[in-house]
């Protein structure tokens, strides 16, 4: 019996995604749970798993193609088996743009393992970022691009660099690999001779043509997530916002005296922040909130999102429980997930769940920014750079290292107060570091 291979969800926000590379040809034999293409979501690039064992007697999109979750993308049946009826009916959603998931279709096929969320996760279906209601984005379409240079067995890179290489034009086997066992990555495509690292909403930029206006760039799956779920927060949520600005003279000396210690003791300003803002969210619940429309969920635990820059724009990797996590725990964890994020390797249970975000423009020399709420949530802090600054102390001035951070408030969760008093108890946290040890 044929077995249809959809294009599934293989995120809890994907709705639609575009088919980076096939790896399996026409022909060629399958069994259940081998690869047969890789997709990029809104979030990364996944792989997209057989559902049955048999022939892929036929693709039904091609490289590079979007399209919508639930549409037929290909069949795999016997090698003698009529397929006339499902090839004929291919290329079409399984179900209308509106209503339930394509997932909960009648014929559509399960989702994908990964896009389960983890025993304790915070969020439920009653908390998914997708607002109810929301109309499903229409079938789209992306340029063609050529196919990525073959897999062999010398030449090992990761999806995204392959993606990356055949926009460019670029021949993997002339590029050498920094990754680990050699493997290509990102930055050894972005660093090739030749080859500009310029980006545009999120896709690579080719080189100006002498004589042309402007550039039209086609918009990626997740930078199609960020406009979407910036429009869902910026305007229905009431916002304010408080800043508040804090010594950090002692975290930085806790911080140069643990980096004594070892590699294994070194933390960065960002683990030290990331570490008080979970310890005072446990003393701050009602900081640590989702708002439902007809309810708000207070949690008790914290699961903190980090906000990630990436090429195609913006990932937010979780920290769960970060609040019972030691700073050199949070700083391992960390380092792993921002390094997945910006090679798109994150599943999607880890970066999804998260009760608080925080957002750090610090490293690139911003003093002060406001960031958007990610709904459900009802507040993320913005962390500026740590600068030296002339400080009044005891009739005298001064040089002391000093933050500025700025609260973005959901005022139909969080009072001024409330977020107030949030910040004066992450303001001791920081000053006086030692605290975190308790």
């Amino acid at each position: 019996m044929a077995t249809k291979v959809y294009m599934e969800a293989l995120s809890p926000t994907m709705e639609e995604g575009r088919l980076v590379k096939w790896l399996k040809d026409e022909g060629s034999t399958v069994t259940s749970g081998e690869t047969l293409a890789e997709v990029e979501t809104d979030k990364a690039i996944m792989e997209l798993v057989a559902r049955g064992d048999g022939v892929l007697r036929k693709r039904l999109i091609e490289e590079g193609a979007t399209t919508e979750v639930g549409t037929l993308i290909g069949v795999i049946a016997a090698a003698d088996e009529d397929i006339t009826s499902l090839v004929e009916s291919g290329g079409a959603p399984a179900a209308a743009s509106e209503g339930p998931a394509p997932a909960a279709v009648t014929g559509a096929p399960p989702p994908s393992s990964e896009a389960k969320a983890p025993a304790g996760d915070a969020r439920d279906p009653g908390t998914a970022p997708d607002i109810a209601g929301t109309r499903r984005a229409g079938t789209g379409s992306a340029p063609q691009i050529a196919p990525a240079a073959p897999a062999t067995g010398r030449t090992r890179s990761s999806p995204l660099a392959r993606r990356l290489a055949a926009e460019r034009g670029l021949d993997l086997g002339a590029i050498g690999g920094s990754g680990p066992g050699g493997r290509i990555v990102k930055r050894d495509v972005e660093g090739a001779p030749g080859v500009s690292t310029g980006t545009a909403a999120g896709a690579p930029m080719r080189p100006a043509v002498q004589g042309e206006d402007y550039r039209d760039v086609p918009l990626t799956q997740i930078r199609k997530t960020i406009a979407r779920r910036l429009a869902e927060s910026i305007g229905p949520i009431p916002t304010f916002y408080l800043t508040a600005e804090f010594d950090l003279e002692r975290a930085a000396e806790m911080r140069a005296a643990m980096a004594a210690l070892g590699d294994a003791y070194k933390v960065s300003f960002n683990d030290i922040i990331l570490k008080a803002v979970a310890t005072a969210l446990t003393e701050h619940p009602e900081c640590n909130a989702h708002w439902l429309g007809d309810q708000i969920r207070y949690f008790n635990r914290v699961h903190l999102g980090m906000a990630v820059a990436v090429d195609d724009g913006l990932i937010t990797p979780v920290v769960f429980d970060a609040d019972r996590k030691g700073l050199r725990d949070i700083a391992r964890e960390t380092r792993d997930l921002a390094a997945r994020a910006r090679d798109r390797r994150l599943k999607p249970e880890e970066y999804t769940g998260s009760t608080f975000s925080v957002s750090n423009l610090g490293m690139f020399g911003i003093d002060h920014f406001t960031a958007i709420i990610n709904p459900p949530e009802a507040g993320i802090l913005a962390i500026g750079g740590i600068e030296p600054r002339p400080v009044a102390s005891e009739g005298s001035v001064m040089v002391r290292r000093r933050l500025r951070v700025t609260m973005s408030c959901d005022h139909r969760v969080i009072d001024g107060a409330t977020g107030a008093r949030f910040l004066q108890t992450l303001r001791q946290l920081l000053e006086v570091p030692l605290l975190l040890a308790y």
